[in-house]
């Protein structure tokens, strides 16, 4: 998770593949954050939900949002990007990672009221995601695609 409120700044993850990555931005107070969270539900590691809170989206998305709170956020202006989520291995992932992430990171949502603006999910390939803080765009690179605004 990484967390601005410098102008210049444009945050990024790489290699979201079943992995889900939230860009979120306050337009107003010109702050926001990207998570890149890996599984959906902390109880499956508690151990390792202990050690890296961030890997997880139950645990990983309130600290995204307080972070951002803390530096002058306000949810109710807060703009939400999400993309990731993929099958990487196709048809043959027995877990579906992906699609559990994406399930886990809309209850969580729903729960809390927060709405989604925009977002790329699902698919076979793995993706970029970007955020610059200054405007709040956010754009993705999806492998051996053209690059997009989310």
């Amino acid at each position: 998770m990484k967390v601005s409120n410098q102008p210049g700044e444009v945050l990024v993850t790489h290699a979201l593949g079943s992995c889900i990555g939230v860009a979120i931005h306050d337009p107003v107070a010109k702050v926001g954050g990207i998570l890149h969270f890996m599984l959906p539900d902390s109880s499956l590691d508690p151990v390792k939900a202990q050690e890296q809170p961030l890997m997880f989206a139950d645990t990983g998305l309130p600290l995204l949002f307080r972070e951002c709170y803390r530096l002058g956020g306000l949810k109710s202006r807060l703009r939400v990007k999400v993309a990731g989520g993929s099958q990487v291995l196709g048809s043959r992932e027995f877990f579906q990672i992906g699609r559990r992430n994406y399930a886990a990171l809309r209850k969580i949502f729903l729960k809390n009221n927060v709405l989604i603006d925009n977002q790329s999910v699902g698919g076979a390939k793995a993706r970029t995601l970007f955020l610059e803080i200054a405007t709040g765009n956010v754009w993705i690179k999806v492998m051996g695609q053209e690059t997009i605004e989310l």
